[in-house]
């Protein structure tokens, strides 16, 4: 076998010796090379071994193959092939297979001396590339751990050492979705104020808000393990990697998206992230959705530009600000609305509630608590020791409460001062030592009528002026050469007469005469036109002021079902000035309401019932 180009007999399809070494062909790896192995190592060994490579070419484990520059696999697994005579293989010993481990005790060796057959022979040393071949033949053929083995040979100790272990498999990467976009993540860095200083009770960005289009997780998909092998070259397979399915993730807002570069999931519009943390779903929607509650360690302060659902507590002192807000737990800080519906579906608790342009729904027990809608409906279901303002309140019971509104409706009162300019209520009485005072909220037009009546005499002051004026600008113009100038005048304007050269120094001679009347004429006109601007003025302020008083006036009523007590009905006087009567500091509601002998007329004192009064029926009967 010196011929470079010649092949081994019978293995001519795996392996291939040249002049530099013994070749295995690239399209003969695996089952078709092991059997080539095997039997090369029936009576032969491989000299000058790369076991590396063999292993790779065996079993595929470790590094790649190189290369050659035409780009085809290099597979060198030796230097030659020799001939493994029987008295060298009889000084390899038996090897111990246990715990998926190989052992051999490496000890001194000795071949026989043909000159002294009885003797105990000539010193013999093992040789790495025949223990592989010896290996193989006692049916370890994967595992080999050629530096342990090359170690134990050169120390020359008698030494027991683990030859072989058997390669375990790799395992496989299960599919897993992965976070593609920064945007999912929450800020917790206190906020900045423009004034650059930092707000400790905010956070940055707890809410973020999504683009659409933007990519936000992505399905890697799973990755095969590696085989693995017994000792005795036998497959190990590892276990198949589990796939994830990416559906049960989309929610609101989002979708599939599938692309050559891989499987995401994508916002479809703008909008906020919510994640429900026991799905794992994830949507994107006009709505913040939180279920972690509001406090100084999961939110702080929030300031959110669009509509907020919570499905945890609203810590003490901690500011909830927004349109819609949907709260399911108990709230014990403060909700403010610029805009929409403040739903609380549980308590309100020492808080407040406040909406700009909006209703506030209580359907739990609001104590020591503020709740204030500006221009909307409040509607409670029970209320204690609370201040209460609104364009429509409508409680079920309240208790030792301060009410204010336009339109007040109560099913039981108990020891609460309210104003309103309709007040209905089916049970009224007092609260162990606070007393019932109902106030019927009546307009003091005093102040009004005196503007009125300043107004008209301001509008009659210029009519009167105007018209002294329009006579006055009537007597010049009805002097008989101002007359006829102006009739001429008007003529030659509109071209009706058209002048000679000898009528132009006349007409100019008429007007030099006539000057000093129309100069006088023009001043009285501005004079006319300024006292008749002020009179239209002052008619149309005037008419404002009217309609103002009516619109005010309306009707007050008080309607009081039956008395679980002494109840007091008064009149209480406001201001028509245009403000709201109702939108005041909850302090100032408080003193106002609750202040001795506050308020004008008592309508009622007295614990029998029904009671009912309407200002336009005592007008009525005061005429």
């Amino acid at each position: 076998m010196t011929d470079s180009s010649q092949t081994l007999a019978g293995l001519e399809q795996c392996i291939i010796k040249r002049r530099d070494g013994i070749y295995v062909e690239p399209m003969a790896v695996g089952k078709m090379l092991q059997g080539a192995i095997g039997a090369l190592f029936t009576s032969n060994y491989l000299a000058g071994l790369d076991y590396p490579m063999l292993a790779k070419a065996l079993y595929d484990i470790g590094p790649a193959f190189p290369r050659a520059p035409t780009g085809e696999p290099l597979i060198r697994i030796a230097a030659d092939i020799v001939p493994f005579d029987a008295e060298r293989r009889s000084i390899y010993r038996a090897v111990k297979i246990a715990d998926n481990q190989a052992e051999y005790t490496f000890e001194p060796v000795f071949l026989p001396d043909p000159r002294n057959p009885d003797g105990m022979g000539q010193p013999a040393f093992l040789n790495v590339d025949e223990f592989v071949a010896d290996m193989w033949a006692k049916g370890i053929r994967a595992g080999l751990d050629i530096a342990a083995i090359s170690a134990a040979i050169a120390s020359g100790k008698t030494e027991r050492v683990v030859v072989a272990r058997r390669v375990d498999p790799v395992p496989g990467q299960d599919a897993q979705i992965v976070e593609v976009s920064d945007d999912l993540h929450r800020s917790d860095a206190p906020r900045q104020l423009p004034n650059g200083k930092l707000d400790l009770m905010s956070f940055q960005n707890r809410f973020p808000q999504i683009k659409q289009g933007a990519r936000l997780l992505q399905k890697l998909p799973s990755r095969e393990g590696q085989r693995g092998y017994e000792m005795s070259g036998i497959p190990i397979e590892p276990a198949d990697p589990k796939d994830v399915d990416m559906q049960p993730l989309v929610g609101e807002g989002t979708t599939i998206q599938r692309s050559a570069d891989g499987e995401y999931i994508v916002a479809v519009k703008d909008g906020f992230l919510n994640v429900d943390t026991g799905s794992g779903q994830i949507s994107v929607g006009d709505k913040i959705v939180s279920r972690e509650g509001v406090s100084s360690r999961t939110t702080g302060n929030l300031q959110l530009t669009g509509d907020f659902e919570e499905f945890g507590e609203v810590q003490e002192k901690r500011v909830v600000e927004g349109e819609s807000i949907t709260i399911h737990a108990d709230v014990f800080g403060n909700v403010v609305s610029r805009g929409g519906t403040v739903l609380l579906n549980r308590n309100l608790v020492g808080g407040s509630a406040a909406n700009a342009r909006g209703d506030i729904r209580i359907k739990g027990v609001a104590s020591g608590a503020t709740v204030q809608a500006v221009q909307g409906e409040v509607v409670m279901n029970r209320a204690e020791n609370c201040i209460i303002s609104g364009t429509r309140v409508t409680i079920d019971h309240a208790v030792n409460c301060e009410i204010m509104a336009d339109e007040l409706t109560i099913r039981q009162a108990e020891g609460c001062a309210v104003a309103a300019r309709s007040v209905t209520i089916e049970t009224a009485g007092p609260r162990r030592q606070i007393e019932m005072v109902v106030y019927a909220l009546m307009p003091d037009n005093a102040r009004v009528d005196e503007v009125i009546g300043l107004m008209r005499a301001r509008v009659a002051d210029f009519e009167r002026l105007a018209a002294q004026k329009q006579a006055e600008m009537d007597e010049l113009t009805n002097q008989p050469e101002v007359r006829k100038y102006v009739v001429l005048a008007s003529k030659v304007r509109k071209k009706e007469i058209v002048l000679t050269p000898e009528q132009v120094p006349q007409f100019q001679k008429m007007a030099l005469a006539v000057g000093p009347q129309l100069k006088a004429i023009g001043k009285v006109s501005l004079e006319v036109k300024d006292a008749q601007t002020e009179r239209d003025a002052g008619n149309k302020l005037l008419a404002e002021l009217v309609e103002h008083k009516n619109s005010a006036a309306g009707v007050s009523r008080v309607a009081v079902t039956s008395f679980s007590g002494d109840v007091t009905v008064r009149v209480l006087p406001f201001n028509p000035d245009g403000s709201s009567v109702y939108h005041l500091p909850p302090k100032d509601i408080k003193l106002r309401l609750r202040t001795v002998g506050a308020g004008g007329e008592v309508l009622y004192a007295g614990s029998n019932g029904p009671f009912t009064w309407s200002s336009a029926e005592a007008e009525a009967a005061a005429v």
